[in-house]
This record gives C-alpha cells, structure tokens and sequence, in this order.
C-alpha cells in the first residue's frame, strides 16, 4: 500500500462513519488486493481491526488509483468519492432463509445503506455501529422481533443473530428496548433524552460493569390536541416499566433533561408506595425559570438547539434565517448547507422537533417537588454554553449539584465530576468510559446494594 487517508463522512442514514482511501503500491496491483472491492475491504478490515479499538476502524474501504489533491498539493476532500456497496466488507453471499432471517436482513439494508445483505453478512463490517444498533433494535421491535443489544454485540452475523430472535406480539406500552437481558440485581432504566433519544444507551452499557439487566425505555405517545404534563408523561412510561419489573426496588438513569423526566418518575412511584433505590443524572440541571414560549417558537428553539455543534458562522446564518421563516423552512435551510442530512424526510424531521418542543414545554411547566431520595449526578465542569441569552439555569449551570440542591437536601446530592463538556463526555470514547465506570461504582454503592452487603448470610 502507498497511500492512505481516512476521513467522517455521513452515510445513507445520516450518520457519522469513517472510510478509508487507499492507493495500493504498483507491485499489489496483479496479487490477492486486486480482485473484488469487496475482498480488499475485509482484508483491509481484519488487519486493522486486529490492531486499533472498534470506535477507529474505518466502515469502508475505496481503492483509488491516486488521492486527490488541490493546486496546493493538499488533500481534495469534495473530491473523494462516497463508498459504493463493494467498499463494505461483505462476506460470500448467501440469501437469507426464513422469515426472521429475510426481516432481520430488510432492516439491516436499509439502515446501512448497501443494496443487499446475505445470512453471512456481519453487521459491524457493513458499517454498523453502536448508534445504528439503537435503530436496529427499534425497528426490529415494531417488526415483532425480540432480541438485545448484548445478542448483536455477540453474534453479529445474519445467521447467528437470527437463531436468537423470535417473533413476538408486542405490548400495547411504549415499546421498551431490551440492552441487556440478565443479571442478579434490579433491572436499570435509561430515560431518553429531551430529543427522544436513547442511543447513547448502548455505548454506555457496554463500557460498563453492572449485574443487571438493562433497558432503554421511550417516550409514550404525545397528545397533539392536549400538551402532557410531566407527571402524565411519567405516569404512561411507568405502565412499560412495570410490565417488565412490577414491583421496586427501581433504578433509573438520565442524560440531561431526560434526568428531570427520570425523577418525575421517581415522584410518581414514591406516591404509589414503592422503592426507588437509585438514580443516576449525567448532567441535568433544574431550570430556574419558566418561559413563556408559543408551540412555534418552542419548536424553532429546540431545532437551534440540536444544531449547535455547528461552526459560529454557519450557526448565525440559521439563527438569522429562523427569524423570519417557518420550521419546515428552517429544516430545509438546515439541510442545504449540511447540518442536516438530504436524505432525512422533512415531515418525520418535523413531528420530531414538534415532540421535543411538547417535552420541553412539559419540563418548563413542571415543579420538582422535595423527594426523600438520594441522587448520583455526573457533571463535568465545562457547562452547558448557549449561544443565545436565554438560559433559564443561570449560575447553576456551573454549580456541581445542577440546581438540584434548591429540592434536595445536600447530603443527598451525590456529585462526581467527569471529563469533557455536556457533549463530549458521551461522544469521545475516553471520556465516556470514565463516565461508565463511575455509574458502575455509584451502582455498586447504591443503598440497596449496600443494604444486602450488610444482611448475615443464612
């Protein structure tokens, strides 16, 4: 090999996925690397997989016959071509067999983006990851297939992984997704985030070490007539987590304002005389303040929201633009200059941002009640930084216990700092195994587990 460059790039999802560019040296090009795309993207794949972490290695490979590079002898990124089906490490085709096997295949195409997908096909060769895991397992649940995070991570082949799902009538609740199935302790919740999302579930887990089950649950259905108050949002969640666990001790988690949720649920099982023994806020702040927003203002707020991650620059042309625009304007504003992808539809983009305005709306309504519980809040010590003067947490957003502390006694706030900012303590791996080591210890030191240490053996 003579060159190679890997660079992120979105693929069909939308996602964040990295190829690699490589140009074989001149004696490779008659020997085993010349043959099918295909074949070079596993070998390619097998060499680096067995020397760099899963999160570094590339989801496709593309054979050029040279890189190209600008006037200035720089690498010309506009000018690398996207990874076509054979720049993915497919293995030999075999056509599914089965019901279960030709689902499980449809989904997996369509998530990653390749034409077709055989029983031999392994998932994280195609380009799979743990986010894209996330959106497997809750298209496979609205299919009536039942299988967990942890049975993908062990057998990511088509065929193995088909031979431990079974098709299975699902309950009327919110559809629950399953991230570990066994373990000697109570099961532990997540609470999505105030977009909805659960996928910083799975990557979390798996750097964790916990004895329970695990689940991701999701929010219920919104009333588009009648906005939900908190309380009724964490009163329907409650009915899909007792399908699973009827009674306490309860254990739940969550990341930003998906923790405030987290402990309107906590509030509601108290009320109903049970245990909750745990829960964990990966820095969620308390608002101070109620706003006074209209449903369309609220939804342009949440949309600004999600995209500040962009560059200051590109982020003024939206802020200035969402002004005087509608929100289906703003999306497709969003989408010309790349901070959301083409390919995602406007009108499913819509009812999500209108969903996560409901929920907003639901949080500035709600007041946090004193609780005898304690709380573990993970809080990093870069804060939450808005680009707009409109933050209802004030000086609390730097403060360890989030606000917390005008509800809660401050013995009971539990505060451990760790690494990067609201961001990035998720998204870098180094940071978020930090993350999941101190949830483990928090769990391992949880009242009922200490509770059990103390109990004489029979």
């Amino acid at each position: 090999m003579r060159d190679a460059v890997v660079v992120a790039q979105q693929d069909g999802t939308g996602e964040k996925q990295l190829v690699a560019y490589v140009v074989c040296a001149s004696e490779a090009q008659s020997d085993e690397l010349d043959g099918a795309g295909a074949e070079l993207a596993a070998t390619l794949r097998a060499h680096v997989d067995a020397h760099l972490p899963d999160y570094m290695v590339p989801a496709a490979f593309v054979r050029l016959a040279a890189l190209p590079l600008t006037v200035n002898g720089k690498l010309d990124r506009k000018a690398l071509p996207a990874p076509d089906d054979e720049a993915y490490a497919h293995r030999a085709y075999e056509q599914p067999q089965g019901e279960i096997e030709t689902a499980l295949a449809q989904i997996w195409a369509e998530l990653l983006g390749v034409e077709r997908v055989g029983r031999l096909d392994n998932f994280f060769e195609l380009g799979g990851h743990s986010l894209l895991a996330v959106q497997l397992l809750s298209r496979a649940l609205e299919a009536g297939l039942t299988f967990s995070a942890a049975d993908l991570f062990q057998a990511p082949v088509l065929r193995e992984l088909a031979s431990k799902i079974h098709l299975k009538r699902q309950p009327s609740s919110p559809q629950v997704i399953s991230v570990l199935e066994t373990g000697s302790q109570p099961p532990l919740f997540f609470v999505p985030t105030g977009l909805g999302d659960c996928s910083y579930v799975l990557p979390l887990v798996k750097e964790m070490d916990i004895d329970s089950p695990v689940y991701a649950l999701p929010w219920p259905h919104f009333d588009d007539v009648r906005p939900p108050t908190l309380e009724a949002i964490a009163a329907e969640v409650i009915l899909a987590v007792r399908e699973i666990q009827p009674h306490g001790p309860y254990r739940f988690a969550g990341y930003s304002s998906g923790a405030i949720l987290a402990y309107a649920i906590a509030q509601h099982l108290l009320n109903l005389d049970e245990d909750v023994s745990f829960l964990a806020f990966v820095d969620a702040a308390l608002p101070a303040n109620r706003r006074s927003l209209s449903p369309t203002q609220m939804v342009r707020e949440v949309l600004l929201d999600s995209l500040e991650f962009l560059e200051d620059e590109s982020f003024r042309v939206l802020e200035r633009f969402a002004d005087q625009s509608s929100i289906d304007q703003l999306i497709q504003k969003a989408q010309q200059i790349g901070a959301i992808p083409l390919d995602r539809d406007l009108e499913s983009l819509l009812l999500t941002y209108e969903k996560a305005a409901q929920f907003r709306r639901a949080l500035d309504l709600y007041e946090a009640p004193p609780l005898g519980i304690e709380i573990n809040q993970f809080y990093v010590n870069a804060p939450v930084c808005h680009r707009r003067a409109r933050d209802p947490i004030g000086k609390e957003a730097s403060s360890p216990s989030r606000g917390w502390d005008r509800v809660l006694r401050a013995e009971a706030i539990h505060a451990v700092s760790v690494p990067g900012d609201h961001t990035t303590m998720m998204s870098i791996p180094e940071n978020r195994r930090v993350l999941a080591r101190c949830l483990s210890m928090a769990l391992t030191n949880s009242p009922d587990r200490r509770q059990q240490s103390q109990v004489p053996p029979s």
